[in-house]
């Protein structure tokens, strides 16, 4: 996901981003720790998501 599309998503949008996000890196978490090595990628790929959509609204909010 890129910047630019979080920045066009309102801030209720980038909520519920963060939330799926936060629960998607739990359960990948968990399966790493079960021995399984094929989440790595998506486990890093989601960790950088997570904080872009983090990011955006905390520009957001120093903003306003």
């Amino acid at each position: 996901m890129k910047a630019e599309e979080l920045r066009d998503m309102s801030v209720e949008e980038l909520k519920v981003k963060e939330n799926d996000l936060r629960e998607s890196l739990f359960r990948l978490r968990f399966r790493l720790g079960l021995g399984e090595t094929d989440p790595v990628k998506k486990y890093r790929q989601e960790k950088k998501d997570l904080a872009r959509v983090l990011t955006v609204m905390r520009q957001r909010s120093s903003q306003q």
